[in-house]
């Protein structure tokens, strides 16, 4: 069995499902997949995203990474459009590739790291796709082979994965080897793909308000770990949550002013957040871009984008209120 050492974890670790829609193949012929490996290349350079595991199956693909410094939403975006737009052309398909959003779960390193590396890696074997772990180490759409140096690419982890086994290169494949070979029998492992207790309740938004009501919440299907990391990630969770709120509470207050202030001077709003010029436009800009500064605390770029010119012009508008 592997060490549990965590040798810098260079990032927050997920396991990422991505299906086709109502189940369709997204992957035709090795040509697709090749794409398909060809994007991921290019965008953990671009992203800072770490591959650890991986597969590519007829209809699913399964990535382990560590995210990188700005998380994994650019990184599955590139991803998954470039590759849909890609391959409607060349199949001559419209429409939806992918089943919703793709399925992220972050999981606790420590538990879980190399268990998700076994059950991705073996997703070719349980398919019947491979016939065994021997011809697994040859087959080109997943990162085993990768793994035991029977493969190459450059943008796969090996070291990271390789060193939970041993600091030394060719006993780390040896017990990676017969690590993978004991699990060769397990079938679907639920517990690795995330639960179903609360998968179904609708976001972040959702969480934040069972826990504001003292329900128990003893999980959540897109956490992967013990109590205490699961209610670590909760309450960076219900940070980031509030900021957002706040976020959208000052927007509807910014909102509110502008129709408010449109109709009280008979200016048209659609005018006004486009850029109008008009001398009772510009003046009544000025006069909400001051109650924005002076009464909401509102930053002069926030107001700018929604007064429809630049910050400056807004802190010059401003100004001339003051002096008026």
């Amino acid at each position: 069995m592997p060490r549990q050492a965590r040798l810098d974890a260079p990032g927050i670790l997920h396991h990422v499902m991505v299906r086709g829609i109502e189940g369709c193949p997204i992957f035709l012929d090795d040509q697709d997949r090749q794409d398909f490996v060809s994007r991921v290349s290019q965008l953990v350079g671009m992203t800072q995203t770490r591959v650890l595991a991986w597969a590519l199956m007829e209809n699913h693909i399964h990535l382990l990474i560590f995210s990188g410094p700005k998380g994994i939403s650019k990184f599955m975006r590139r991803l998954l459009t470039g590759y849909a737009v890609r391959y409607n052309l060349r199949h001559r398909r419209n429409g939806h590739l992918f089943q919703n959003r793709y399925k992220s779960i972050v999981c606790e390193e420590d538990p879980y790291l190399m268990e998700l590396v076994r059950y991705i890696h073996l997703n070719p074997l349980r398919a019947g796709i491979v016939k065994s772990i021997e011809e697994l180490e040859g087959y080109p759409w997943c990162g085993h082979g990768v793994l035991t140096r029977r493969r190459k690419n450059h943008w796969q982890e090996t070291k990271y994965v390789l060193r939970q086994f041993s600091e030394e290169t060719k006993k780390a494949i040896r017990v990676y080897r017969k690590f993978m070979g004991e699990g060769k029998q397990q079938g679907r492992r639920l517990d690795l793909v995330g639960g179903g207790l609360i998968r179904s309740l609708g976001g972040w938004s959702q969480v934040l308000s069972l826990r504001e009501s003292r329900k128990d919440i003893k999980h959540d299907a897109r956490i992967l770990g013990g109590e205490d990391f699961v209610q670590d990630i909760l309450r960076e969770a219900d940070r980031s949550l509030r900021r957002q709120l706040k976020l959208g509470e000052r927007k509807r207050s910014i909102d509110d002013v502008i129709k408010r202030m449109c109709k009280e001077e008979g200016v048209g709003e659609e005018e006004l957040r486009n850029g109008g010029q008009r001398r009772e436009v510009s003046r009544l800009r000025a006069k909400i871009s001051s109650h924005l500064s002076h009464e909401k605390g509102v930053p002069m770029a926030e107001i700018a984008r929604h007064v429809g010119v630049c910050g400056s012009a807004v802190v010059k508008a401003i100004q001339k209120m003051g002096g008026d």
